[in-house]
């Protein structure tokens, strides 16, 4: 073996020299030559010359001073992710590079953002953090570094932040057109059947103001009910999310339907689905338009305040129930919608039925407690005026649902509470209704179909929890929905 230096002109016209470990052998009588390994650069390997030659002698080797690791970044995880990343086509899908011939392309910067939700979630300050510890590439192999510069409490410079800022807002311009894509992608891989379309919300909340309009007050599904949020649907097909819709955070759940089916119709040429929703979606309007465009529904119906849901519900006890699968204890009945065509099926579930039972007992038991303890101070006089009573008995009856099963009466100075009849409660714990208009689905189906809703739960929980979405710190409305998207990219690995 022998060492040899071979010229390779750059595309620059600048010729480099590397150095090549090689082999010589016969092949048939003649000698030949083949490459064992490529050394690399000479520069780089002359002041280490005289060492390669001893190793290529045999030579043991010579421990002289102490070596140290300059550094030992991690590799793995960033590796699986670009082989995903390419695996769904984002290279093709974003395929636009940067006005500047060293700019890093929007694919890669993209990569870079969606790969650090999905390693280790973190908001675009976080990411300089993670991108120290990380090895992270672009397409020529120059690792990413962040760029540091201590301002009060922010120790990253702007000049690194304002790139990733300006990743989001081209993120966000091309939702639309890399939804479709990856739409078809995911069917011609997975070979995706939209027959059913599953919709959910969830809300994510800011810290801080958040931009005007878009974050509002309302419903909060993360218990932070003091701080602006917005509103995030989902929509699914076959385990699969193919879309997501921001809203403005006051918004009610219905109000959102109309407009993600029309989008469906539109960019995904989708002309007829069953449409899957929970009980926040029903609605007469809903309902009536998604049968004017000759879509089909199933969603869940709400079981409170609702003299309909009692009379399916009695029905139902009479009628003929089936398990929801073989061996399961869950079970399903069906009944006459009250229009024609429609058919509902109450699905009782032991595992709920269970908790819920558990559930009412215990808040039975509580609040019978501190209405006894509210009826002792009003005996002995310790608490007389009326108004003051009567927001006692409130704030006891607010707990647990306590005005589902007590009444109280003040009369002639003396505090009295009974137990409501149980009846109705009893009937609702652990029943759920289903409502459809399609003929050729059958019981054990309808619910099977239901369930597949939770598959959006789930997402919204790793949207949460793995991949950390909440808190959005942003308040440029155009910046806002960029970390919603990221987020949903990460969710398809």
């Amino acid at each position: 073996m022998f060492l040899r230096i071979v010229p390779i002109r750059r595309p620059s016209g600048k010729v480099d020299q590397y150095v090549r470990l090689v082999e010589s052998y016969y092949d048939r009588g003649k000698i030949k030559q083949r490459t064992i390994a490529n050394l690399g650069r000479k520069e780089l390997l002359a002041p280490h010359v005289d060492r390669l030659v001893e190793l290529l002698r045999g030579e043991p080797p010579k421990t002289t001073g102490s070596w140290e690791a300059k550094s030992a970044a991690v590799w793995g995880p960033t590796l699986v992710a670009r082989l995903l990343w390419e695996e769904l086509g984002f290279p093709e899908l974003l395929e636009a590079s940067g006005k500047r011939p060293q700019a890093v392309s929007l694919e890669e910067r993209a990569f870079v953002l969606v790969a650090h939700r999905l390693i280790c979630p973190g908001s675009e300050h976080a990411l300089a953090q993670w991108l120290e510890t990380d090895y992270v590439a672009d397409r020529r192999g120059e690792r990413i570094l962040p760029i540091w510069k201590e301002n009060g409490r922010v120790r990253v410079d702007h000049r690194f932040l304002w790139p990733w800022y300006r990743t989001l807002d081209e993120l966000i311009q091309r939702k639309e057109e890399l939804e479709e894509g990856l739409f078809s992608r995911l069917r011609d891989l997975f070979s995706l059947q939209p027959e059913r379309v599953f919709y959910d919300l969830t809300s994510t909340y800011f810290e801080g103001e958040g931009p005007e309009e878009l974050a509002q007050f309302g419903y909060s599904r993360d218990r932070r009910e003091g701080n602006r949020q917005i509103l995030l649907g989902v929509v699914m097909v076959n385990g699969w999310p193919i879309a997501h819709h921001v809203f403005r955070g006051n918004l009610k759940d219905g109000e959102t339907v109309q407009r993600v089916v029309e989008d469906l119709e539109k960019r995904f040429g989708l002309r007829r689905v069953v449409f899957v929703g929970d009980r926040g979606m029903v609605s007469t309007a809903n309902l009536g338009f998604l049968w004017s465009q000759g879509h089909g529904f199933l969603v869940g119906l709400r079981r409170r305040r609702s003299p309909e849901v009692l009379e399916y519900l009695c029905q139902a006890q009479a009628g003929c129930w089936q398990p929801c699968a073989p061996g399961s204890n869950d079970r399903v009945c069906e009944v006459p919608g009250r229009l024609p065509g429609q058919r509902i099926f109450v699905m009782e579930s032991a595992e709920r039925l269970a908790y819920e039972q558990a559930m009412r007992e215990a808040a039975v038991s509580k609040i019978r407690e501190e209405l006894e303890k509210l009826a002792k101070r009003v005996e002995k006089g310790e608490l007389r005026d009326p108004e003051k009573i009567g927001a006692a008995a409130g704030r006891i009856l607010s707990l647990h649902h306590g005005h589902r099963y007590f009444r109280w009466s003040l009369s002639s100075g003396r505090f009295e509470f009974s137990q409501e009849p149980l009846e109705e409660e009893k009937l609702l714990e652990g029943k759920y209704l289903i409502l459809t208009e399609e003929k050729h689905l059958s019981a054990v189906e309808a619910v099977g179909a239901y369930k597949e809703l939770s598959q959006v739960e789930r997402a919204f929980r790793k949207l949460k929890d793995v991949l950390e979405m909440r808190p959005i710190y942003h308040h440029d409305p155009r910046a806002a929905p960029g970390p919603c998207l990221c987020c949903r990219l990460g969710l398809l690995a």
